[in-house]
């Protein structure tokens, strides 16, 4: 499960993470009572990424200016989602933007620290620069230390940033969560520190030995529900997330009821093999796997967190508008799908490869596909792909070294 930016920040709070002033905005009204100077930045408060591009992060000089900003935004769907809160935070001046984040690997089981220099919403077009470093024993301040130090941080830096990641992983521990990211953590002119923006994943079945997370699940539901309430369009008009479009050939304009091309994002690379991920953890795992056994990555799509995809055949639709990405540079050969979730979202998943495979067939166009799913039926899956152009391997290493063999 997603938390929101601000639920985010309220752990980052307790563990002494610092952030910035804020205040919740549950509606326009309430800015005429904000306790924070301007000028303010309004964020919108969805589980979706993206959120400065598709226009829901604004700067706000005066009262005025506030409400008409956050009576936009409020309206405004990003990938199908209406924000039920608003963000109001002070405006900072960041020197230098970083990236840091601990999560689980989902290979080895253990934790890893992320981090990188190049932060912000262009953090994936410079993934080559992303360092880590695996908690492979009992955690101790020389893990973070070491990660500041393969980040090239010098100075003061280095005990700063440090101190930051010891936080998260505290956090990442007590919490039983997946993930615990700060993109960015925002570096003042003085050497402050400041995490700008944060994402926090819950581990669903942990939610039991935690219930203050577990409350926030039914704040979601409550919060779907104050979107649809909210929504500007008129019943009738709405865009229905949960009817079915039918279409027989890919169309560039087709749009699935939370897709637009600008929130699936292709990185490209120099090599022959595609790969379609969930999550920048399981990417770079997969990079470098297919690295390590001698192949070159082309290009690469990150679907992120498959918890947003909640509208029908919306995460089929997605992940076959991220095959379509992976595949439209000719010098693919080969496109890894590694895909991580709960049974349902990977019925999805083989959903959208047959489909997408067998549109690619009736267009005389055949490519392979190596299919990496976890806790699968694998006979029932071979079955329901027939003779389609798909391997299914079992492991991460399994995967790389098929989509390596057939790219050559």
């Amino acid at each position: 499960m997603d938390l929101l930016e601000y639920q985010a920040k309220s752990l980052f709070r307790q563990m002494a993470i610092p952030i910035l002033p804020s205040q919740r905005i549950d509606n326009p009204a309430d800015l005429k009572g904000l306790k924070i100077p301007y000028p303010v930045v309004l964020k919108s408060q969805v589980r979706a990424g993206g959120r400065g591009r598709a226009g829901g992060i604004k700067f706000v000089e005066n009262t005025i200016d506030a409400v008409a900003a956050a009576q936009t935004i409020f309206n405004l769907p990003i990938e199908d989602e209406y924000p039920q809160v608003l963000l109001a935070e002070a405006k900072y001046n960041a020197d230098q933007e970083l990236y840091l984040a601990v999560l689980l690997d989902p290979v080895a089981r253990r934790p890893v620290l992320l981090g990188s220099r190049q932060g912000g919403m262009d953090v994936e077009r410079s993934i080559e620069q992303m360092q880590q470093v695996a908690v492979d024993q009992e955690f101790s301040p020389f893990y973070a230390r070491r990660l500041t130090l393969k980040m090239g941080l010098q100075g003061d830096l280095i005990q700063s940033v440090s101190t930051i990641v010891e936080k998260m992983y505290r956090l990442f521990v007590e919490k039983d969560l997946d993930l615990v990211e700060i993109n960015p953590l925002g570096i003042s002119p003085t050497g402050e520190v400041m995490a700008l923006d944060g994402k926090v994943t819950a581990n669903d079945d942990a939610l039991g030995r935690h219930p203050d997370l577990a409350a926030l699940s039914e704040t979601k539901l409550l919060g779907r529900l104050a979107r649809e309430r909210r929504s500007p369009h008129a019943p009738g008009d709405r865009p229905n997330s949960n009817s079915k479009v039918q279409h027989s050939e890919f169309d560039p304009k087709f749009k699935s009821p939370i897709s637009n091309s600008e929130s699936l994002q292709l990185i490209e690379l120099d090599g022959n093999i595609g790969i379609l991920c969930n999550g920048v953890g399981l990417t770079m795992a997969t990079l470098d796997a297919v690295t390590h056994q001698g192949g070159k990555p082309a290009n690469f799509v990150n679907m992120g967190s498959l918890d947003r995809y909640d509208a029908a055949n919306a995460l089929r639709d997605r992940a076959e508008l991220g095959l379509e990405l992976v595949a439209q540079d000719k010098s693919v050969k080969v496109i890894l799908v590694n895909i991580l979730g709960s049974a349902s979202k990977t019925e999805e998943i083989i959903a959208a490869v047959a489909g997408y495979l067998e549109r690619k067939a009736r267009a005389n166009r055949h490519i392979q596909v190596v299919l990496r799913l976890v806790e699968i039926d694998a006979d029932a899956v071979k079955k329901r792909l027939g003779q389609l152009p798909v391997q299914l391997a079992s492991t991460l290493d399994e995967a790389a070294a098929a989509s390596v063999s057939s790219a050559k």
